[in-house]
């Protein structure tokens, strides 16, 4: 098991992530204060992913839209609980990397090469695609999730989704108004959290926010190891907005962020102990440090036509030591400490949107590079002899360029035809050095991949209150590069695109106090990027394509009602999935019987994956939550509130071998609140995971990672 964890480890860039899912419960954002009065309605949705602000019940896209208050009242603060408030999203977190998937679509392959298929834009920009996933959801505006490929707008990172994160704009003219926040709770967690807005000037203001959480460790490890402290985590932003007259909105933004997870302890996934006491003799570290800058410029023009300028900087730096093999009797170590920097540059044309006709252009250019110095990616067994380490330094630099468009026009009878289109080329090289086993190995190589994806949608608004659409959407994923292992140039593998061919109907019912969402989609996966044996030596990783084609289908329903002080919100998600046959060899299992993806032949070894179910694609999640508040005599509010989400069973491996650990249970989580306002002060009482379940986040390289335990604690909040 070292030596194939290892080969695992070494395919590809391959970064053996660890860790369990950090649950932090700090506030979101802070919540209008609560009044007497009744909501008649529920809120309209909003969404920005197609560059102008659009009402989602009146747009072709399946989606869930969160304001900061619904984060805060379904305890939503980090990218793990995302998947138990959005229909067809699972979410199964080992640290410093992530599998992220929408409707079975995103990413199941653990190396910088593999690119994410579900990305996340904060404030407009795509975010490291793939380190850094931890960093907490505070002070924030909005979250759009938008399921299916955005292949026109999101380009080479959304074959199964993508996700807006939005923070909170300085107002001008706005005042001295923010909030402040405090959090204790059980695990000795203490946290707080704040925002102002800082009138500078009749066209300019600023906000600042911060969020700072510590915690102790839920793990109990026994042996030797260390670095098992909890969690330390501080973040803070600094907002500035310009407007110095009606054509011309400035806007910069630039966080910081140093989270220190301590580690993220795991053992073998068939280990009869509990998730939490863990057995380790190698040291534990997980730090995140990261800064992202985001320059956004709109100029309008006399005939309405935006001017919209969009610049992104982020560095950061990852750095993770581990247990490999899980144990306080083994000798399996890994450590890392990788350096990415992105330089992103859109631009966009956008027309205004109230004509018969409306249009959006854009261009689009990234550079993002990561950096292994040397000595810093090791997998050693056991560690400091070069005979037995495994340690690759080098640089991979990536490029992607693009240009964009997509125009509506309005028909008769109410209906919408909108064509989209993007073309993305995309560029990738590794400059790596590796010494395995005492032997040196160079790569100097390059890939580079071109496409055109796009949508074609119609759209009907039938009447006031019913939407119907209709559309085929097409996304891409570039492909990468193969480490080598010391049998000449590996092959790189190519690139995976999807067609979605989609339908849904948006509907609001008794008065706009019911409002739901109901859709049905079909994937046509081509290509999937997936690590198996190498076809000649299986003892090694080799990352290729599935010759043949995937299919992935399903429904999906949301829906949201307000009646008075009673609020409920649920959504539903059916998928399955099928593979298409390919062959493959397990890398778990030593074997040197060669195995032809296309070919075959079916042996004990070489196994024929055909028709098997995709990797983190959950045949069933389902959501529901119900608040309820209660108006005292003297103006106060009561609020109490509980969430359930359910994410049914799913494989974390196409071998699906249930004596290996390939199982990931479902999850059923129980959060709630009970909410008190007085004034502008709101104390809360929460809870999360309130039965605790002990459950398995994440499977990577033999490892299981638990999601994290109930917690519970107070909250207060002042708004001012």
């Amino acid at each position: 098991m070292k030596i194939q964890a290892m080969l695992l480890g070494a395919s590809v860039l391959a970064l053996t992530w660890c860790g369990a899912a950090s649950a932090q419960t700090a506030p979101a954002t802070p919540p209008p204060a609560e009044t007497a009065s009744d909501s008649a309605t529920v809120g309209e949705l909003i969404i920005t992913a197609e560059r102008r602000s659009e009402n989602l019940m009146t747009t072709p896209i399946s989606g869930t839209v969160l304001s900061g208050g619904d984060l805060e009242k379904k305890g939503v603060t980090n990218v793990d609980q995302l998947q138990f408030i959005s229909p067809g999203a699972v979410i199964n977190n080992f640290g410093q990397g992530i599998d992220f998937n929408i409707r079975g679509i995103g990413k199941a392959e653990h190396n910088t090469q593999t690119l994410t298929g579900v990305i996340t834009y904060r404030d407009g920009v795509a975010t490291f695609p793939g380190y850094f996933t931890a960093e907490p959801y505070y002070d924030i505006a909005s979250i759009e999730i938008l399921r299916g490929p955005q292949g026109t707008f999101v380009g080479q990172n959304a074959t199964g989704g993508a996700v807006f994160v939005t923070s909170n704009n300085p107002v001008v003219g706005g005042g001295y108004t923010g909030y402040i926040a405090g959090q204790v709770g059980n695990y000795n967690d203490f946290a707080a959290q704040g925002a102002i807005n800082l009138p500078i000037s009749d066209t300019l203001a600023a906000r600042v926010a911060f969020n700072g959480e510590q915690r102790d460790s839920f793990y109990d490890v026994t042996g030797p190891a260390t670095g098992n402290d909890g969690l330390r985590m501080g973040s803070v932003r600094l907002s500035v907005l310009w407007t110095p007259s009606d054509t011309l909105t400035v806007s910069f933004k630039t966080d910081y962020s140093h989270l220190d997870f301590g580690g993220y302890p795991a053992d073998p996934v068939l280990s009869p102990n509990g998730l939490f006491d863990i057995t380790a003799n190698a040291d534990q570290m997980a730090v995140d440090k990261f800064v992202r800058s985001v320059l956004k410029i709109d100029y309008v023009f006399a005939n309405g036509v935006t001017l919209r300028s969009v610049s992104g900087y982020q560095d950061g730096n990852t750095a993770y030591a581990a247990d490999l093999d899980g144990r306080s009797s083994g000798n399996s170590t890994f450590r890392d400490s990788v350096d990415e920097r992105i330089y992103s540059q859109e631009l966009n044309l956008i027309s205004p949107g109230d004509g018969p006709v409306s249009w959006v252009l854009g261009a689009y250019f990234q550079s993002d590079k990561y950096t292994f110095p040397k000595d810093e990616f090791i997998i050693g067994l056991p560690e400091g002899s070069p005979a037995t380490e495994y340690n690759l330094w080098g640089t991979n630099p990536k490029q992607n360029t693009a240009v964009f468009g997509q125009i509506s026009v309005d028909l008769p009878k109410g209906f919408e035809l909108q064509l989209g289109a993007r073309y993305s080329d995309s560029r990738t090289t590794n400059h790596i050095s590796v010494l395995q086993y005492g032997v040196p190995i160079t790569q100097e190589q390059s890939a580079k991949s071109n496409n055109v994806s796009g949508k074609v949608s119609l759209g009907w608004t039938v009447n006031d209150h019913n939407y119907l659409y209709a559309f085929v959407a097409t996304g891409y994923k570039p492909g990468g590069l193969n480490v080598p292992v010391g049998f000449g140039v590996p092959a790189p593998f190519g690139p995976e695109k999807v067609t979605n061919y989609e339908t849904g109907w948006k509907a609001g019912w008794l008065g706009g106090r019911v409002r739901t969402q109901v859709d049905a989609y079909y994937n046509s996966y081509e290509d999937f990027q997936v690590i198996i044996g190498y076809p000649l030596l299986p003892i090694f990783g080799f990352e290729l394509n599935n010759p043949n084609t995937t299919k992935i289908y399903g429904v999906e329903a949301q829906a949201e009602a307000v009646f008075g002080p009673l609020s409920i919100d649920a959504g539903m998600g059916w998928m399955s999935s099928e593979l298409g046959e390919f062959y493959a060899t397990d890398p778990r299992g030593l074997t040197f019987t060669a195995c032809d993806p296309e070919t075959g032949p079916t042996s004990v070894s070489c196994i024929n994956l055909g028709g098997r179910e995709q990797t983190y694609a959950p045949k069933f999640t389902f959501n529901v939550g119900a608040q309820y508040r209660f108006t005292l005599a003297n103006g106060d509010t009561i609020t109490p509130r509980l969430n359930y989400g359910h994410v049914s069973s799913q494989w974390a491996t196409l071998f699906q071998n249930t004596a290996r650990g390939d199982r990931i249970e479902e999850r059923n989580i129980f959060n709630g609140q009970l909410a008190w306002t007085r004034g502008d002060i709101i104390t809360t009482l929460y809870a999360t995971n309130l039965t605790d379940q002990n459950y398995v986040a994440a499977i990577n390289s033999g490892l299981r990672f638990a999601g994290p335990p109930r917690q519970f604690g107070l909250r207060i909040m002042k708004v001012f």
